[in-house]
This record gives C-alpha cells, sequence and structure tokens, in this order.
C-alpha cells in the first residue's frame, strides 16, 4: 500500500522528485518504490522523460484501482480510529435482574451520556445462562452474582468483584416485626412465604432451611415487582437483594437480618479469558465499578 501511494503522489505530480517532497523522500528513494512496483506488476508504469515523468498505458489503468484501494484504506483506518475513540461500535452487556434494578442502569446512563454513537444492548438473564452467552460470543460483558461456596471457573472467565450484595427481608408495613432494625429468621419460621419457586434450596430462602425452618411458600412469582406487590398486600414475607432493594415500593418494610443469618451475594463482572474485550465494554467496565463503589454495601429497613 505504501507503494500505491508513492504511485499516486508521483503520478498526480508528474514528478519523482515533487513526490518525494511531498512524501518526505529523497528522490532516488521513489525512483526505487517505483521500481519495485514496476517488477511486481511486470510493466512499466511511468515514461521516464526529461523533465519529470508520464504515466503509461498501464499507469494510467493501474491509477483508478490504486485510487479505490488507497480511499478504502483510509476509511478503514477512520473506522479503527472510531472504534477505539468510541465514536462508533457496540456495547454488548448481560446482567441478572436485580442488578438491572439500578447498578447496571446507571453506569448505561453515563456511558450513553458520554459516547452516544456506541449502540448499546442489554440482556438479562440468570448468572449461569450469561456466562453461556458470552462463552457463545453473543455478549461481551457479564455481570453475574454467585455466593462464595460456589465460584465459577476463573480459568474460563476474567472475574473481578464489584460489590457485596447481602440480603434483607421484605415484610408488609403492618407486620409486628417490620419496625425492627434486625430479625432473625427463626423470628419468620410460621410466614407465608412469596418466592421464585417452590425449590426452596434453588433460591434465597436456602436461608431458612439453615436456619433450621422449611419455609412456607405460599406464592410463587418470578419478579420483583410482583414479589413485592404481594408483600405490600399483605400476603406473606420475601428475601430481597440489597440491589433489588434500592429499586423497591416504600409501601414495603425491608429490614436486616441478623448477621448469622444473613446470605451474602458476591457481584462480579465476568468477560472470556480467550477473547480481547473490546474498547466499549473496557470503557463501560471502568463506570461499572464506579457505579458500584456508590453503592451501599447493605441496607437497613426503611422507614419511610
Amino acid at each position: 500500500m505504501a507503494w500505491l501511494e508513492v504511485f499516486r503522489t508521483a503520478a498526480h505530480l508528474g514528478s519523482f522528485t515533487a513526490a518525494g517532497d511531498r512524501l518526505g523522500f529523497t528522490q532516488s528513494a521513489i525512483s526505487r518504490q517505483i521500481s519495485t512496483l514496476e517488477s511486481e506488476f511486470g510493466v512499466e508504469l511511468f515514461d521516464r522523460l526529461a523533465r519529470g515523468v508520464r504515466l503509461t498505458e498501464h499507469g494510467r489503468a493501474l491509477l483508478p484501482h490504486a485510487e479505490a484501494m488507497l480511499d478504502r484504506l483510509d476509511c478503514t483506518r477512520k473506522e479503527l480510529a472510531a472504534l477505539t475513540d468510541l465514536n462508533l461500535g457496540r456495547l454488548r452487556v448481560g446482567a441478572f435482574d436485580s442488578a438491572n434494578a439500578a447498578l447496571v442502569p446507571g453506569a448505561l446512563a453515563t456511558f450513553r451520556t458520554a459516547h452516544p454513537k456506541v449502540a448499546i444492548s442489554l440482556t438479562e438473564g440468570l448468572s449461569a445462562d450469561l456466562l453461556d452467552r458470552l462463552q457463545d460470543g453473543a455478549i461481551d460483558l457479564a455481570v453475574v452474582a454467585g455466593y462464595p461456596e460456589h465460584g465459577y471457573d476463573s480459568e474460563l472467565f476474567d472475574l473481578h468483584p464489584l460489590v457485596q450484595d447481602p440480603v434483607l427481608v421484605a415484610l408488609p408495613r403492618q407486620h409486628p416485626l417490620a419496625a425492627r432494625d434486625r430479625v432473625r429468621l427463626a423470628e419468620l419460621a410460621g410466614e407465608d412465604w412469596i418466592a421464585g419457586s417452590r425449590n426452596t434450596e434453588s433460591t434465597l430462602l436456602a436461608a431458612c432451611v439453615r436456619s433450621g425452618f422449611r419455609p412456607r411458600v405460599e406464592y410463587v412469582v418470578a419478579g420483583w415487582t410482583g414479589k413485592l406487590g404481594l408483600v405490600a398486600a399483605g400476603f406473606g414475607a420475601t428475601l430481597i437483594p440489597s440491589l433489588a432493594a434500592r429499586a423497591a415500593r416504600t409501601d414495603v418494610a425491608l429490614v436486616a437480618l441478623h448477621p448469622e443469618d444473613t446470605p451474602v451475594r458476591l457481584v462480579q463482572t465476568a468477560t472470556l479469558r480467550a477473547r480481547s474485550l473490546p474498547p466499549a465494554s473496557a470503557a463501560f467496565l471502568a463506570l461499572l465499578r464506579e457505579a458500584a463503589g456508590g453503592a451501599p454495601a447493605a441496607m437497613s429497613g426503611r422507614r419511610d
């Protein structure tokens, strides 16, 4: 491509000397590069005249192709620079539901303001499913949650902690324990519970089993909006991560659990070790860490 640039410049200026001045080469260096290009194609591209040079028939045929290739290369350079400067590209993020309550949207809003030309896509799912999508190349960055005793594959994924996410209990406002600063799970053994599944071991209610009782799950609801709606209406209690609680409704009491009863999830970012991180994802990762730095590690009961 450098030879083609020399060829194009000499063709437009009609002089190897003038081309050398324009490109910062000596006249002899320009002549050598043109000769090398002629050897590559097996034809003469210039007639060497007493004063200057003139394109041959072969040279005139090459010129539009050379210009097209050089223009395409220039466009490519600009596009690559735009990706690096975040004036182009895409941000593909996956996150679990309670991270999407406040943590991820806040970071996304900051990113969109700073880089409005980057296309953003957000996928919500369970942490294990997000890691599968990360492996498949459907997303470039995942925000996942887990417990210290159940870690993810650190050889396959590059994992960085964001924030600890302790669990709270959500109670109806009129509940006798709603005004407490802290409760033991065993005190709630007789309550009706709202959960995402009746298989308590697969939900946050596994903490109840570890506290010595099997919770009575009366209502199975997947989303936090529905769970907290039932709690507010007096249908029972539910356990809720602090991240989800940041966006909770005000007609529900959120009460801290005793430290011995409190499950604490570790919220992490995950990227695939074998894949380079796109510039947009690297920039968003930094914003996500800033947002997590401002997230409270624990929440006490809400009284307002």
